[in-house]
């Protein structure tokens, strides 16, 4: 979409559909058909925008974060990205950039989309990516400088995220 929310076709309902297909049948005539079509416009017209008056809740009630606690979501990050093989806990990175791990979370799914571990798992895959297009190293050697201990759940993640285990992408850039 063009950043602008609004009411797609892919996103009807079977009870949108219906309230349209009887508004298309309708069995009236004169006045009673006036009356049954505004009627069922009204009624489709509360079927769209309830998840849209539904979404608009939820974003009010999103957690508010003060700019400190932004910077220090940010740095946060930084620490994650420079630790990628060994990263600290949850506990550990809260306490480190002076939050709370809940604030930490939240804040952090906020900002970024992701939890902190699922972004971490995120850089650690881009990571490995990279390393593997310079050549340097073995599938195993990516997989302990990324972070897995285990290369079958490293070639598990790849392949998830990338469409091809990691020693044939290896292969290719060979």
């Amino acid at each position: 979409m063009n950043g602008r929310q609004g009411f797609q076709h892919n996103q009807s309902t079977p009870v949108m559909r219906v309230a349209v297909q009887q508004i298309l049948h309708c069995p009236y005539y004169g006045l009673t058909k006036r009356m049954y079509l505004q009627s069922k416009v009204i009624e489709l017209w509360a079927l769209i925008l309830e998840p849209l008056l539904k979404e608009t809740k939820a974003q009010k009630r999103q957690f508010k974060l003060k700019a400190e606690d932004i910077d220090r979501i940010y740095h946060a990050k930084e620490m994650l990205l420079a630790c990628l093989d060994n990263p600290p806990s949850l506990i550990d990175l809260a306490r480190a950039v002076g939050l709370n791990d809940y604030k930490l979370k939240i804040g952090f799914r906020q900002i970024f989309g992701k939890t902190v571990f699922g972004y971490l798992h995120e850089c650690r895959l881009e990571q490995s990516r990279l390393l593997l297009d310079a050549g340097n190293f073995t599938v195993a050697g990516v997989a302990r400088a990324v972070g897995f201990t285990n290369r079958g759940d490293f070639a598990a993640a790849f392949r998830r995220k990338f469409g091809v285990n990691p020693s044939v992408y290896l292969r290719s850039k060979r």
